[in-house]
């Protein structure tokens, strides 16, 4: 029998020569585009682009090389790793709530229990109110967010709600729901900036606002009807300050207005008697020059002031004597005077 072999000459021979060339171009072929992706692939590892709103920190074998500003750039492919941080975006950490859908109408989602736990605190005065609030940040140093801190999210988070916490303890519920929010906000921003810098976070607190204040769910209505009463208090406080400022103010006018009259008056007198007595002493100096004269002189004065106002007049000679003066009556309401001569 005949046997026919690979090496053999014929159909067997040419189909293995034929074999081994497709195997040797196939070979080369995928070395060639290995060799191609192999390139592209570290083309395109070598670049990175940096947003507008960020710089990038490059590492090589874990150690800073430098920082890279906005734009295009190029590094070494599995070696030089690069952190993109959003220096120039304000960034925001919500406490005791959570966003779950931004617009018009915003959705929030304050069911959970750690939601619970951030936002529930013991206030000064040994009450407990549900606080909830937001910190708005911008990274003002890249090297020290990235290289210094661990996990500097949930630190920022930590450190944020410890000074909240601390702030609120030091405060009495009505502040904290009432007059007192903007005092809050400002000192456990102070608070948070300076945790901040001294574990070299790189981080600048922007603002931190109260969201919303509010007592434990269980004692809200009973708390309600404390404050409703407390309104009610001032409202009456408030009518009563009212009728006093109505009263009070008219009576102290009044009597200012009396004690005013009283004084003006008793100024007066005392001006006229002043005034007589000036008079009565210049009379009195005419009167020692010229005493007869002076003497006719206001017995005349005096009768032209009297005589006008009296009604029934009678003359008698006061020379006269022994003679009773006669009076006749003309009518029932005018008497006649009759004169009696000696």
């Amino acid at each position: 029998m005949a046997r026919y072999d690979d090496d053999d000459d014929g159909i067997g021979g040419d189909a293995a020569r034929v074999w081994r060339t497709v195997k040797s171009a196939f070979s080369k072929g995928l070395l060639t585009i290995l060799l191609l992706l192999a390139v592209v692939a570290a083309l395109w590892g070598s670049y990175y682009q940096i947003q507008p709103e960020e710089v990038g920190l490059v590492t090589r074998f874990g150690a800073y090389t430098g920082t890279s500003q906005p734009g295009p750039h190029f590094k070494l492919p599995l070696v030089d790793r690069v952190f993109r941080v959003p220096v120039k975006r304000q960034l925001k950490e919500e406490f005791g709530f959570r966003t779950e859908r931004a617009g018009v109408q915003t959705d929030y989602d304050e069911s959970t229990d750690q939601n619970a736990l951030e936002s529930r605190m013991l206030t000064g005065d040994l009450n407990v109110a549900d606080v909830e609030w937001i910190v708005q940040y911008r990274i003002a140093d890249a090297y020290k967010f990235v290289f210094n801190v661990r996990n500097v999210g949930m630190t920022l988070r930590d450190m944020a709600e410890g000074s909240m916490r601390k702030v609120v303890g030091d405060h009495s519920v009505s502040e904290v729901l009432t007059i007192g929010r903007e005092a809050i906000q400002v000192k456990a921003k102070e608070a948070l900036q300076l945790t901040c810098d001294r574990y070299g976070t790189g981080i600048h607190i922007e603002q931190l606002v109260l969201q919303d204040v509010n007592p434990p769910t269980p004692v809200r209505d009973s708390f309600n009807e404390v404050n409703q009463a407390i309104q009610e208090r001032e409202r009456s406080v408030n009518q009563a300050w009212a009728k006093y400022n109505s009263i009070i103010p008219k009576a102290r006018g009044s009597a200012l207005q009396t004690i005013q009259s009283s004084e003006g008056y008793a100024t007066e007198r005392v001006n006229r008697a002043r005034g007589e007595v000036a008079r009565f002493r210049s009379l009195q100096q005419e009167y020692a020059k010229a005493p007869a004269v002076t003497r006719s002189r206001l017995y005349l004065e005096t009768m032209a002031d009297v005589v006008p106002r009296a009604q029934q007049r009678t003359f008698i000679d006061d020379r006269l004597k022994g003679l009773l003066p006669v009076f006749t009556h003309a009518g029932p309401t005018a008497p006649s005077v009759k004169e009696v001569k000696p």
